[in-house]
């Protein structure tokens, strides 16, 4: 009997046996499947576009660089982040300067990040309070100003009765390895109406090669001179390092006369009111040579309507997105963003010289290294103050009302500014201005970016100039010397500073229909 069973009693144990295996691993395998479809993430990628991989990397190289070591406290936001390796360890350390949300009108204050051995991990070892309370003008700068090779944390940035400021913080020697790079005192403080700048002196072979100490450097601050009825009129104070108190203290005075300009312009230009200086440097401003003499090969143009600073030199052109403005004491202090490479930004301190010139301290902020060599210190005139004969010329519209016939399609020009191009059912829009330079009529269009899913998008900085030919008639309007062109005929140039070129391509002739 027991015999008979035996084969029964093994062929229900092994099917037994089966259904808990396939109960048991069927949960398992359809959950791992599960979550393997929902985790997967696909992003299309042309591994031909060398354009577009450098943009990754610098975008990733740029996030890895602002990226806070250790928190922050509540209502605490950063305002702008440094890597340095103060130790020389290889391991990176990190200067925060950031801002409470609960003080509306408090100061910017820094703190030093630095690795702890003991826990493993970054933390904060030191907080301080900087002179600076306008987050958009804070820049950090790492610096050997003593000459011992030991670094200094320099804040810049502007406070709130529109004075520049100079926060100065020197690495605290301590008696140990923990000690050391964990605090910093403060050896400068400076405010003042007008600009402040580090000159740097060449420092000796020895210093270069390690061997001795270098000269330490001194501060330069111009302010008012309050004892002269030139509002241009300025005194300089030089600040030196004091070794034995290991202090910055100021060291002489020296006034620096400014240009005799008429004061009640002056003042209008200097009012601090929204937009007056703005539009003052809204123009091409060329560099003033140490000889006086003009350098068309290195340029400057502010567009405050486009929010766009344009830096031209060493025949290479950068455009700058124009951020933040803050009027001070004697122009305006600029914040600004290249719109190709996001890392870099640049400050610009630009001070009147005369209704035609301007001063101008620039500084750059680079977080990533990068090859950056121009110098744009120096002064600066306006490009139509050379052209004497400008102001004899008629003044041309820069905006009318009318439509054109073209080879490239239906050119619609509205009075404010816009323009609109119909071509094979497709539509570009854009600004566009009529304008006179070099004794020649030129029309610039700039197209927007496409907006519609699969087109591709205009550059920003993408700019269409065209000459127009001197023989094109005028339809003048009733009652008014302002004229529309009628068939205008088109050729595409280049303008910059070598002047008006011509790109020989084919020409556009447009014949007015409205």
């Amino acid at each position: 009997m027991n015999r008979k069973l035996l084969p029964l009693t093994i062929g229900v144990f092994l099917i037994c046996a089966a259904g808990i295996v396939v109960l048991a691993v069927r949960p398992f395998g359809g959950q791992k499947t599960q979550e393997q479809r929902r985790t997967r993430i696909i992003i299309p990628r042309e591994t031909n576009d060398s354009t577009q991989d450098s943009a990754n990397a610098e975008r990733v190289a740029y996030e890895d660089s602002v990226t806070i070591k250790a928190a922050l406290n509540d209502g605490e936001i950063a305002v702008s982040v440094l890597n340095y390796d103060f130790d020389g360890d290889s391991m990176e350390e990190q200067i925060v300067a950031y801002r409470n949300l609960l003080e509306s009108e408090g100061p910017v204050y820094i703190s030093y990040i630095g690795f702890e051995g003991r826990s493993g991990a970054y933390q904060r070892f030191w907080n301080a309070q900087t002179a600076a309370n306008r987050p958009g003008t804070v820049s950090l700068y790492i610096q050997d100003l003593v000459g011992d090779r030991n670094p200094c944390i320099l804040v810049t940035g502007m406070n709130g009765q529109g004075e520049h400021t100079m926060t100065i913080f020197r690495r605290s020697r301590g008696q140990s390895q923990a000690e050391q790079g964990q605090s910093f005192i403060k050896i400068a403080e400076i405010r003042i109406e007008g600009s402040i700048t580090v000159q740097e002196t060449e420092r000796s072979l020895a210093y270069q090669q390690g061997i001795a100490n270098g000269q330490p450097y001194t501060i330069a601050a111009y302010g008012h001179d309050y004892t002269s009825g030139n509002i241009l009129d300025q005194m300089e104070i030089t600040y030196t390092f004091n070794q034995t108190k290991g202090l910055y203290e100021q060291n002489k005075i020296t006034r620096v006369p400014g240009s005799q300009i008429e004061q009640r312009r002056l003042r209008e230009l200097l009012s601090g009111r929204p937009g007056v200086f703005e539009n003052f440097i809204n123009d091409l401003w060329y560099y003033v040579s140490p000889w006086g003499t003009l350098d068309k090969s290195q340029y400057i143009y502010f567009d405050p309507v486009n929010r766009e600073i344009i830096f031209f030199g060493d025949e290479t052109q950068q455009v700058f997105n124009w951020l933040h403005s803050n009027s001070t004491r004697y122009g305006l202090y600029i914040s600004s963003q290249n719109i190709s490479v996001t890392t870099l930004r640049r400050f610009l301190d630009i001070e009147l010289e005369s209704l035609d010139s301007i001063r101008m301290r620039v500084s750059e902020d680079v977080r990533l290294k990068i090859d950056v060599n121009a110098s744009w210190d120096g002064s600066y005139r306006r490009a139509g103050a050379t052209a004497k004969g400008a102001e004899t010329e008629t003044p041309i519209r820069s905006y009318i009302d009318a439509m054109y016939d073209s080879s490239m399609g239906r050119l619609r020009f509205y009075g404010n500014g816009v323009y609109e191009l119909s071509s094979g059912g497709a539509t570009t829009q854009g600004r566009y201005v009529f304008f006179r330079a070099n004794n020649r009529e030129l029309l610039e269009l700039r197209p927007e970016p496409a907006t519609r899913p699969g087109e591709a998008k205009a550059e920003p900085s993408v700019r269409l100039v065209y000459q127009i030919e001197p023989q094109a008639a005028r339809k003048t309007e009733t009652g008014d010397a302002a004229s529309v062109p009628l068939n205008v005929t088109l050729s595409r140039v280049r303008l910059g500073a070598m002047g008006i070129q011509d790109l020989h391509e084919g020409q556009i002739t447009l014949t007015l229909t409205l």
